[in-house]
């Protein structure tokens, strides 16, 4: 009987540790749930309300919070664990720093039911599990099932997949439970990372900070394999630097300039040398000669920084590789299609991520470097911009200038990207919103730590 008992006793202890086990570490609220269904989940929104907001603790001691908040037309009921923030405290005679229990909606491993406030029907459920709130899971109902959806950063990595489990089943269920029902229908490799894997990326994002002041953008200018000063577009050497700026350790570079010294950084420790310009400038996209973009490429250069940006990667990638490639065989091309679907002020709208020879949308970047860092983690991209020349009717679209991306996570799991452009930095969310209107075509390139540009 004793045995009988004791065995009772494991597999009880073993489910209760399985049921507070998820593999992202985050604060499970699945066994408190359990105790809210009735009171909270499916009762009135009259009775929601007299419902006093309570703080507990799971079974590993994290503080939950479930409260009610409403607004014009839903009410949401969170479920969400503690945070603590530092606080200033200002008095007569001293300042001093609290901490401070806080319950954000939206943080890792918070839960939240969403609810139409004239039906009270359940409209989704929300499970924030990265640290970037930004990106999550959501489950709707539909018939007697419900169906899910991965959003990441305004964009759907999956939307309206049948889960073939009841909706009510996500009133309790764990994180965990939630990949294991989901585990072969969402992709989850676009969000699940090891944030362990980006180290030279953030150190040649530093190295390149570094020499950041002593970059002075100059229009058509490169240094060549020779490290000589020339202008990209003739191979001839620039006659209009003063000897005295030459040697102030100051570097005259171009926007496309300034991508092919970063390239260079990575080459000659490689080579012993610097790439040559005349295997960067080769066409790499064929256009009709009776067609429009035919025509006007016999006056307009419509593909340089593409052309640019393609040569470059593929050289990069025939170094490592210690053999010749040519673009078109080198695989350096983005082409992925992660999303279907993006969220705008108008609603859900269908989204045709990457279109050939042109490349991506800029609006898409953010979410697109996202799953470029979870996917080829170790990576970073060149980018070629598609803008409009407005001046002339119609206008004409062309590659002209050059922008570097270093997608990563930080150790705590936050996701970064580093953007680099004519010799400056800014961020990913500066970018897409100058270049809100344009399309940026990419190229991949492993990042190095042995990285040290001249």
């Amino acid at each position: 009987m004793k045995k009988i008992v004791c065995l009772i006793l494991a597999v009880c202890l073993s489910f209760s540790l399985f049921a507070a086990y998820n593999r992202l570490g985050i604060p499970d609220s699945s066994e408190l749930r359990k105790t809210y269904e009735e009171s909270w989940f499916t009762a009135p929104l009259e009775q929601v309300r007299f419902n006093i907001s309570e703080i507990k603790a799971n079974e590993n001691g994290e503080k939950f919070q479930i409260r009610l908040e409403e607004n014009d037309k839903t009410f949401n009921i969170f479920v969400s664990p503690r945070a603590l923030i530092k606080v200033n405290v200002y008095s007569d005679k001293q300042m001093v720093t609290e901490e401070q229990e806080v319950f954000p909606g939206d943080a890792s491993g918070s839960w939240v039911l969403i609810r139409d406030k004239n039906s009270g029907k359940p409209l989704r459920i929300r499970y924030y599990f990265m640290r970037d709130s930004e990106v999550f899971i959501q489950f709707t109902p539909q018939g007697k099932t419900a169906l899910a959806d991965l959003v990441i950063f305004g964009n759907y990595a999956a939307r309206g997949v049948p889960t073939g489990m009841p909706f009510e089943k996500f009133y309790t269920a764990s994180f965990e439970d939630v990949i294991t029902i989901t585990e072969t229908k969402i992709p989850w490799n676009y969000v699940i990372v090891d944030s362990q894997m980006y180290h030279s990326s953030k150190q040649m994002c530093a190295v390149i900070r570094e020499r950041i002041p002593n970059i002075i953008y100059t229009e058509d200018a490169m240094y060549d394999e020779n490290c000589e000063l020339v202008h990209i577009s003739t191979g001839k050497k620039f006659d209009n630097i003063e000897k005295s700026d030459k040697s102030d350790k100051k570097l005259f570079l171009s926007s496309a300039g300034f991508v092919k010294w970063i390239a260079d950084g990575l080459v000659e420790p490689l080579s012993g040398g610097l790439l040559k310009r005349e295997p960067l400038i080769k066409e790499t996209v064929s256009v009709k000669d009776n067609g429009r973009q035919g025509v006007l490429s016999q006056k307009y250069d419509l593909f340089f920084s593409l052309d640019w940006i393609r040569n470059l990667a593929t050289a990069l990638i025939s170094v490592y590789a210690g053999k010749n490639y040519r673009s078109n065989q080198s695989g350096v091309d983005v082409t992925v299609n992660p999303f279907a679907s993006s969220i705008t002020d108008k609603g859900v709208a269908n989204t045709v991520t990457f279109v050939e020879n042109s490349g991506y949308t800029v609006p898409v970047l953010k979410s697109l470097m996202y799953v470029l860092a979870a996917t080829e983690p170790g990576a970073f991209y060149l980018g070629a911009i598609r803008g409009a020349d407005r001046t002339v009717s119609p206008e004409i679209l062309a590659f002209n200038d050059c922008v570097v991306f270093f997608p990563y996570f930080q150790d705590d799991g936050g996701f970064s990207c580093t953007v680099f452009m004519n010799g400056r930095e800014l961020s990913i969310d500066d970018f897409c919103m100058f270049y809100a209107k344009d399309f940026v075509y990419l190229t991949r390139v492993k990042s190095s730590e042995r990285f040290f540009p001249n």
